[in-house]
């Protein structure tokens, strides 16, 4: 017994490879810091549930973020607030997974406070862990939404006022109020019989999501040392004597036994084929394609492509329009937009993937098709197509040619040809019809039928065909 209590958990890496200091056998933390015995309360569930190999482990900013360090799970870092909704997208793609979110009281009781308020008010099959330290520690010891009454810290240096900062959040108690969570409780981490309970209450969240019964949230009252100004035995001693009057510790909402068993598991419902036709509202009778790209030369196979100008050239529509197509075959696609606030009059760009395997990021790093519709954007992106890769470039409004001799060059006067039919508007559409005839990626008439989807106002279609056609023309002609 005293073996397995002091031997280190399997969830755990023997050594934690990852930090960045010498000393791989300890944690970064704080003396007295409550994050660690979080961690091993964590881990000894993971090891006694044998769920290590299909744990997702979710930190984003803040003292949470470190988590990767020491879990040998799996990790998803994210941005500050946004676990919440990361966690759902992870594990609605994966519901097969244990997806367990790890926030502190400044991520999501602050920046991601409507990421868990919605999180929670679907009942999302996941397992949150809380750390309320009542400031954010990581940043040194400003002033948090849990923050008490009277409290000091680096941005309340005369103590936090309700009528000047407002009354510290209690998330447990705004979140009982929603119909959907399944488990709320608060612990804190202070004593023997606290620490017990908080075990308990781990465990219990964690065997809520294995049994697929829905939202489980377990708030954490921990010390922080260091952002309190304190010794490790008076900042036990100040959340039992002060944090527990504001957050008092207890189970806030159990219904764990009236939830059937993954009646709260969101799985991916499976369309058959003959039905996107329906669902996606497309006109015409819908055909059957072959979901890969046996036809297509293996140089324009599984394009990645970037997509990049002035903003109102047509950029991200195009890419939608390309991306939409992608979909139309069957086929796995993305478009991600990349664009300034000024939009506009300022610049654009969009990566677009369209692949017969499945697709891990939406980002386009290396090009195989780059569309470069201005100047800046043809200076900023040809460094990065890969050699051999296609580049279309618009000729009226990019007065160089191309400096690199280990790509294919397709020079198109693309907004020349749009003024040609009286829009300048359709120049991207020039472009979409030059790529069909370059590449023969796509069906033509499935091509077509998708301005259906992405142009809002359907008088401008029959306009679009004809600039796809231009492009198409141009395309057949070039060389000659």
């Amino acid at each position: 017994m005293a073996k397995d209590i002091l031997t280190k958990p399997k969830a755990f890496y023997d050594n934690f490879h990852r930090k960045p200091d010498q000393n791989k056998q300890d944690t970064h933390y704080c003396p007295g810091c409550g994050h660690g015995i979080l961690h091993k309360m964590i881990a000894e569930a993971i090891d006694d549930f044998e769920i290590a190999d299909r744990t997702i482990m979710i930190s984003p900013v803040g003292c949470s973020v470190f988590v990767y360090y020491y879990f040998d799970t799996g990790n998803l870092q994210v941005a500050h607030g946004r676990a919440p909704a990361v966690a759902t997208g992870y594990k609605r793609t994966h519901p097969e997974a244990i997806v367990i979110s790890y926030q502190g009281d400044g991520d999501l009781a602050a920046i991601g406070g409507n990421n868990i308020l919605q999180a929670a008010n679907r009942g999302e099959n996941i397992t949150f862990f809380f750390v309320n330290n009542a400031i954010y520690g990581m940043t040194g010891g400003q002033m948090a939404p849990t923050t008490l009454l009277g409290q000091k810290t680096m941005t309340s240096p005369y103590g936090r006022k309700a009528e000047r900062e407002g009354y510290p959040m209690r998330v447990l108690e705004l979140l009982s109020s929603l119909e959907a969570p399944t488990y709320l409780e608060r612990v804190a981490l202070t004593d023997a019989k606290h620490l017990m309970k908080a075990r308990a209450a781990v465990r219990k969240a964690i065997k809520t999501q294995i049994d697929g019964k829905g939202f489980s949230l377990i708030e954490v009252l921990s010390a922080c040392p260091s952002g309190w100004r304190m010794t490790p035995t008076d900042a036990v001693a100040w959340i039992s004597e002060k944090m527990e009057k504001t957050f008092p510790v207890g189970v806030y909402k159990d219904v764990i036994k009236d939830r059937k068993p993954n009646t709260w598991t969101r799985m991916l419902e499976k369309v058959p084929f003959e039905k996107y036709h329906e669902i996606l509202e497309l006109t015409g009778e819908p055909m059957e394609i072959e979901a890969d790209m046996s036809s297509v030369l293996d140089i324009y196979k599984n394009p990645e492509i970037l997509i990049a100008g002035f903003g109102g050239q047509g950029v991200l529509l195009l890419g939608q329009f390309l991306a939409e197509a992608g979909m139309r075959h069957c086929w796995n696609s993305s478009w991600i937009p990349s664009y300034g606030p000024e939009m506009r009059g300022g610049t654009a760009n969009c990566h677009v993937k369209i692949s017969e395997k499945r697709i891990g990021s939406p980002i386009v790093a290396k090009p195989s098709i780059l569309i470069a519709m201005n100047l800046p954007s043809l200076d900023k992106f040809e460094p990065l197509l890969k050699p051999g890769g296609l580049l279309i470039y618009n000729t009226t409004m990019i007065s160089r040619a191309p400096s690199r001799n280990d790509i294919e060059i397709l020079p198109i006067p693309a907004t020349k040809m749009a003024d040609q039919l009286e829009s300048l508007r359709v120049a991207n559409m020039v472009v979409a019809g030059a790529i069909q005839e370059k590449t023969k990626l796509f069906d033509e008439i499935i091509l077509k039928d998708c301005l259906n989807t992405v142009v809002k106002h359907k008088n401008f279609i029959p306009l679009n065909l004809q600039a796809i056609d231009k492009g198409k023309e141009y395309v057949e002609n070039f060389g000659k």
